[in-house]
């Protein structure tokens, strides 16, 4: 009985501490990935850097209202967070070939300044484990994933900033 509840109390202590470094996904970095821009040259996800400062990569789609707000709403203060924090937007469309057609226009018509890429494939997706959108990543200056969300409220913006503060 004794070894019993000793083998269920290490199994249990070992579930809690696998829990906790998978929360932890800074131990994740990003993985190489072809990707388009939107003058239609090829750039791969190992390009992706910013000297040592953080980067935000955001994945969306067209058609979802919530992304198109998230990415709204950071283009309102993007030009003050990267004075204030040096951060780089790199937002990774992952409509299929069908509708990423559109997403010149889109970009064109909201003024978005910061990178916008196209995953047509789903490759750059599938390879972060991104499952909804739209799925926000920050990395710190090693390119390490320090922090994640998925889904959009308005003032989500906030909370980001908070995280670019402290890397």
């Amino acid at each position: 009985m004794k070894k019993n509840i000793f083998f269920i109390f290490v199994l249990f202590s070992l579930c809690v501490h696998g829990l906790s470094q998978n929360a932890d996904s800074s131990i994740f970095s990003l993985p190489s990935i072809a990707l388009k821009k939107l003058d239609g040259t090829n750039i791969n996800t190992s390009q992706i850097t910013n000297e040592g400062k953080p980067i935000i990569i955001i994945f969306w789609k067209s058609c979802c209202p919530p992304n198109i707000k998230l990415l709204d709403a950071i283009h309102e203060v993007y030009a003050d967070w990267q004075e204030e924090t040096g951060v780089v937007l790199y937002s990774v469309s992952i409509d299929d070939s069908r509708t990423s057609s559109k997403i010149v226009t889109l970009v064109n018509g909201k003024g978005w300044e910061f990178n916008v890429w196209l995953d047509v494939n789903s490759d750059f997706k599938r390879a972060m484990n991104v499952v909804a959108t739209p799925h926000i990543f920050i990395l710190n200056k090693n390119k390490n994933i320090t922090w994640q969300k998925t889904t959009y409220s308005p003032g989500d913006e906030d909370e980001i900033y908070k995280i670019l503060k402290t890397l």
